[in-house]
């Protein structure tokens, strides 16, 4: 019996193990199947149409968190999405989201719908009637309407793509209508898209080449949101208006703006990049080139990475003023690989204004000129031209203790020796040179280089670096996030504030017995 026992035992093991043996291959049988299926899967093509309608509905849904909890930085996560959604925005795509969204014959949407064009397939709107309910089951509830936030958000997409479709006059009329809507929503929720919705309102104006029609409706904005203390909507505002003015180069209207609309601090860095550079071409403009040259670097500094025509434009502007300060850039910044292409006429001009060659000075002006106006740097350019006439003389007053104005006017490329010893005397008198003019001779004569080190020079280097650096470290602290009402936690409570006015009371009535 105990043999025959052990003989069971051996019998059940080997079928045991047989059993294993043999789901292991079912296993191993089955993976690759069901390994290929993932791949057919992987390879399955995603329409992108679906995936664009995914992330609209992403944003609705930020917008609704956005009321519910009255916080802005879920309506400013919803505005910086538009640019990702707008290379893949298209007619079926809005039809889709539109018949979703708006619920049943609304005049909103029917005006939308008429802007865009039929659709080339099939949408699916999920918002279809409900199907008939058995006798005594309950209804569906009826959609909620469409939030007045969301309503100018897809609005707003339905302008974006006319703009995109180069359709500016419907683009015009829609915008028109979107502002009209904003308008009457008055909610502090939409502050953010509203601002959005100005910007796209005058960016249709713009192409449609009627810019100075609609100034008095951005001041009657700009009005309003002050009142309102809508800070993303003044500072939107503010821009556009400058970009208006400065777009017929109005500077003084420009000018006056600034001096009577302060700029809001908590704008975001990207508006606020781009008021320090309207801010730096009006001070350019009006030849005040330091604070134009502090303006510009702020906004260069402000600006995202990715904004990369706009640090182009900005770049031009801000060498050419760093050029009528008298300073060469480095050459590090024309070596950029997004910068590099946009700014080789630049380099050229920094070239010839740096060596004071007066001559491939014309020429570069003559070969680029068009650019150069496209850029609308060219008035700014023809200053120069005194200044390379300066570094011209100084040079040649650093290369020779005597030299006649005969053979300054031969250096220089000028008209005559009495033009060059105008110029001369000019730069004796600005601080350019130090040398004394011998008339008799008609040459001049240079002095002994003085130790710069003895001057007050390096001293208002110092104190310009410290004051920058000063500024940007108060900007960064302005700039940083603080949660809501984290200051309360520093306050006490109504028990601490108990013990301490009771320890204050028997510190009080010690001391009346000590003095007892």
């Amino acid at each position: 019996p105990r043999q025959s026992r052990l003989l069971q035992c051996e019998n059940k093991d080997t079928m045991a193990e047989a059993s294993k043996d043999s789901a292991k291959m079912d296993v191993d049988k089955a993976a690759p199947a069901d390994k290929d299926k993932d791949k057919e899967k992987e390879k399955a093509p995603v329409d992108p149409n679906k995936l664009t309608i995914a992330d609209i509905n992403a944003s609705l849904t930020l917008i609704r968190r956005g009321v519910a909890s009255q916080e802005d930085r879920f309506m400013v996560r919803v505005v910086r999405l538009v640019p990702r959604l707008r290379k893949r925005l298209n007619a079926n795509v809005l039809h889709a989201v539109i018949q979703k969204h708006f619920v049943g014959a609304d005049a909103q949407k029917a005006a939308l719908l008429a802007y865009l064009p039929a659709p080339t397939e099939p949408v699916e709107t999920q918002a279809a009637a409900p199907a008939a309910t058995t006798t005594g089951a309950a209804a569906p509830a009826a959609p909620a309407p469409i939030l007045p936030e969301a309503e100018i958000y897809i609005h707003t997409l339905v302008v974006i793509f006319l703009i995109d479709s180069e359709k500016h006059a419907e683009a015009v009329e829609c915008a028109e209508r979107l502002i009209a809507r904003a308008v009457e929503t008055k909610r502090r929720s939409s502050d953010v898209l509203c601002a959005r919705a100005y910007f796209y309102f005058a960016r249709a104006h713009e192409l449609n080449n009627s810019m100075s029609a609609i100034r008095s409706t951005l001041h009657a904005a700009l009005r309003a949101a002050s009142i309102r203390c809508d800070e993303p909507g003044q500072a939107t505002l503010i821009n556009l208006l400058l970009h208006n003015y400065l777009s017929e180069n109005l500077v003084e209207q420009a000018d006056v703006l600034v001096s009577k609309a302060p700029f809001p601090e908590s704008a975001t860095n990207n508006d606020a990049a781009r008021y320090l550079f309207y801010l730096g071409r009006i001070r350019a403009i009006q030849l005040d080139y330091s604070e134009a040259h502090r303006h510009l670097v702020q906004a260069i500094r402000k600006a995202p990475k990715s904004a990369v025509g706009f640090l182009q434009t900005v770049n031009k502007l801000a060498v050419i003023v760093q050029l009528l300060l008298g300073e060469i850039p480095e050459r590090d910044l024309f070596r950029h690989a997004d910068l590099q292409r946009s700014l080789a006429p630049y380099f050229k001009l920094t070239q010839a204004v740096r060596v004071g060659d007066l001559g491939r000075f014309n020429d570069v002006i003559q070969t680029f000129g068009d650019r150069f106006q496209a850029d609308k740097t060219y008035k700014l350019i023809l200053r120069l031209r005194h200044n390379v006439i300066k570094t011209g003389v100084r040079m040649i007053s650093l290369s020779y203790s005597r030299i006649s104005f005969a053979d300054i006017s031969a250096k220089l490329q000028l008209g005559s020796a009495d033009d060059a010893e105008y110029i001369v005397a000019k730069a004796i008198r600005d601080g350019v040179i130090d040398a004394t003019i011998n008339h008799e001779e008609g040459c001049v004569r240079s002095k002994e280089v003085v130790d710069i080190y003895s001057t007050n020079e390096p001293q208002d280097a110092f104190h310009q670096r410290i004051a920058f650096c000063l500024k940007l470290h108060n900007d960064s602290v302005k700039a940083m996030r603080y949660s809501r009402n984290a200051y309360r936690k520093y306050l006490e409570t109504p028990e601490q504030r108990r013990e301490r006015e009771m320890q204050e009371e028997e510190i009080a009535r010690d001391m009346d017995d000590k003095d007892d």
